[in-house]
């Protein structure tokens, strides 16, 4: 078991694209979802399935629990999702020696970008990359289980 610590921020420019690593595609949907608990099924770049099981209500540190699913299994699940298919890519950033995960949404979400640092050590605010905007951890409307149900949050585009 891992337990994951992190912090969630809106990006309010583009400026982190010139430091982007990497790029995953991501599709992930939700089995499960309960104010403690949730299971999600994500597929990345169309080829690996992965069941996560998290618990606990603090959204910046719960329990985690992540297994490899074959691929046709994970399809057939997609069925059974609740909400919205969430459909995103990934981006990994570096910064100031931490990596944050920058996801850029699509679809029905399309232009929410949201960015996560997750590390055992609070980052100082001064510390923080430029492109940065708002802090949202713990603001459940940003999790990704209330972004499947609920769709974009205020929903003021």
């Amino acid at each position: 078991m891992a337990k994951e610590v992190e912090r969630k921020f809106l990006v309010k420019s583009n400026s982190w694209q010139e430091q982007a690593q990497s790029r995953i595609a991501i599709l992930q949907f939700y089995l499960a979802i309960t104010a403690e608990r949730s299971v999600r099924v994500r597929i990345s770049n169309g080829g690996e399935a992965r069941l996560t099981l998290k618990f606990g209500s603090d959204l910046s540190a719960r329990d985690e629990f992540e297994y490899d699913i074959p691929l046709d299994d994970a399809k057939e699940m997609q069925a059974f999702a609740l909400g919205t298919t969430i459909v995103k890519a990934r981006y990994n950033v570096p910064h100031d020696g931490y990596l944050y995960e920058v996801d850029v949404f699509a679809g029905v979400l399309d232009g929410l970008v949201v960015a996560e640092l997750e590390t055992p050590d609070r980052v100082a605010d001064g510390a923080l990359p430029e492109w940065l905007g708002p802090e949202i951890t713990g603001d459940i409307r940003y999790s990704n289980a209330s972004l499947a149900l609920n769709g974009f949050p205020g929903d003021t585009r």
